[in-house]
């Protein structure tokens, strides 16, 4: 297992001001086992033009009642080390569940980047593009 990351780094953590662009064809892969190609092609449209909000990691993680991902994941472990090294990480894109239905939060892409910044303090801010499905 890898050794646990250092705290004091989780402060240092960059985050870019958009998604990358490979960002959305990735949600859309996800989001295509779990939705229409026309649901599909809505909610990356919504993504694109969402504004950034800010979620802690622990609160992301909760709702989308997914697992902490461990240290040793390579993507988990890959996002660490941009951190270290100084390298800007991508938003996360997120559809809002439905709490009222029992839907959970969607992780649609960033799911190892939230585990990361988890993994470094669980109140890490991770900026978001988020809509409601």
């Amino acid at each position: 297992m890898a050794a646990k990351p250092d705290p004091a780094v989780a402060g240092n953590v960059k985050w870019k001001n958009t998604p990358d662009e490979h960002d959305y064809p990735a949600a859309a892969s996800y989001l295509s086992l779990i939705a229409d190609a026309d649901t599909v092609k809505d909610i990356v449209a919504r993504l694109e033009k969402a504004p950034i909000k800010t979620h802690k990691a622990k609160d992301i993680l909760r709702a989308s009642q997914l697992e902490l991902l461990p240290l040793d994941d390579q993507h988990v472990m890959e996002d660490l080390r941009k951190v270290t090294e100084g390298i800007e990480l991508s938003p996360v894109l997120i559809v809002r569940g439905k709490i009222h239905k029992g839907l959970p939060t969607q992780i649609a892409d960033g799911y190892h980047r939230v585990c990361a910044s988890y993994h470094l303090a669980e109140n890490t801010d991770i900026p978001s593009r988020i809509i409601d499905l």
